[in-house]
């Protein structure tokens, strides 16, 4: 790790579910600790850590070193009467747990950094690769019965994975693998499989 990489400390939500930059997800907040960190969130920046974790499957989350996730920010939030609340968050950029924080809070909370993307591609091979992905997700699109009347905003010229990868239901382990990966081709072609898949 570079001594001058950035790193900043964030409340950590381990779910069996991934949260993708730019999707949107409800969630419905019963247990204290998460009330905890939803109370602190919105008295702060209204922002946490989506972690990946699976209860049954993983055993106790344990904030191991290396997990990506993504930061959430709290878009709506409706308190209910008995303390549970419902929000709703958007995903915003990606970390890395640098390491776990003991704290005086229930919640779980690390040391995270942040985790861009190390692209092979770039400039006109990259737009070029995005459109072929897009073109795939029309014709997936087109041979739908009954097309979705809403879709993503697909271009060449911005980051397109995590928009298609959006649209696509998936087990959570896919969308897991695809978050860590550093290279937009790299996720694209993985999305692809799943369009060709479709259309076969």
């Amino acid at each position: 790790m570079s001594p001058h990489e950035e790193r900043f400390r964030i409340a950590l939500f381990p779910l069996p579910v991934v949260l993708l930059p730019g999707a949107r997800m409800p969630l419905h907040i019963f247990e204290q600790r998460y009330r905890d960190m939803v109370r602190d969130a919105l008295a702060t920046h209204r922002r946490f850590g989506m972690v990946y974790h699976d209860w049954d499957r993983h055993g106790p989350f344990l904030g191991e070193e290396g997990r990506v996730g993504t930061v959430a920010e709290i878009t709506q939030h409706q308190m209910l009467d008995d303390g549970r609340s419902m929000i709703l968050i958007e995903g915003l950029e990606r970390f890395r747990i640098v390491d776990g924080i003991e704290s005086d809070t229930r919640y779980f909370e690390a040391l995270v950094s942040p985790y861009p993307d190390a692209t092979v591609m770039q400039g006109e091979e990259l737009a070029f690769r995005r459109g072929e992905s897009i073109a795939l997700f029309r014709r997936v699109v087109a041979s739908l019965s009954e097309p979705p009347s809403a879709l993503p905003e697909a271009t060449r010229d911005a980051e397109l994975s995590f928009v298609l990868a959006r649209t696509i239901e998936v087990e959570p382990g896919f969308l897991q693998r695809l978050l860590e990966l550093t290279d937009e081709g790299s996720r694209l072609e993985r999305i692809d499989r799943v369009f060709r898949a479709a259309l076969d």
